[in-house]
């Protein structure tokens, strides 16, 4: 006889999203999604539950096509707050990214991912609450991110590096792909 899940009582609720934190803070993404199922199982839409179950899978996220990205892009989707929605889909974008960067994929492969990231943060911006700058803060994150990495940038890639006295960037076949 298989084993069945049991419902917490919603009483319970609170005391059970604080564990979710918890458990996302001390780096057990996975215990935080359990907890956050378990929530979203007696109270579909529960926001808080649904924002930190998307947390939890990007936690989780490997650079692996594996990643669940389309499920983390209909949970922040579904959050009714128009700013939360805009914020969330930007890390989920940003989240994915750096893990893809993480793994070996090329750098000019994953702009789209940051400039989409870029994108959602901006939107965020134009509609955030009075004194709530995480939207502004994570775009610099972004722009960092890009700076820190020429190889973004595929005009100015692996040719204009090669030595001083080498043949000019026209006469070297690009290289392209998605590994290093």
């Amino acid at each position: 006889m298989p084993h069945q899940l049991k419902s917490i009582s919603k009483a319970g609720i609170p005391e059970a999203v604080a564990k979710a934190e918890l458990y996302r803070y001390i780096n057990e993404p996975e215990e935080a999604e359990s907890i956050c199922r378990d929530i979203l199982s007696i109270v579909p839409d529960h926001q808080l539950a649904l924002r930190m179950l998307g947390l939890a899978i990007t936690d989780q996220f490997l650079g692996a096509a594996g990643d669940r990205y389309p499920e983390v892009l209909s949970l922040f989707q579904s959050l009714r707050d128009p700013y939360e929605r805009f914020y969330y889909t930007g890390l989920l974008y940003e989240r994915r990214a750096k893990a893809q960067l993480v793994v070996g994929y090329a750098a000019h492969i994953l702009l789209p991912l940051i400039e989409e990231a870029m994108r959602c943060f901006a939107e965020a911006e134009k509609i955030r609450p009075v004194g709530n700058d995480d939207s502004i803060l994570r775009w610099n994150r972004c722009v960092r991110l890009l700076e820190s990495r020429p190889d973004f940038h595929f005009d100015r890639g692996p040719a204009a590096f090669d030595a001083e006295d080498s043949p000019p960037v026209s006469s070297h076949p690009r290289r392209v792909g998605g590994h290093h």
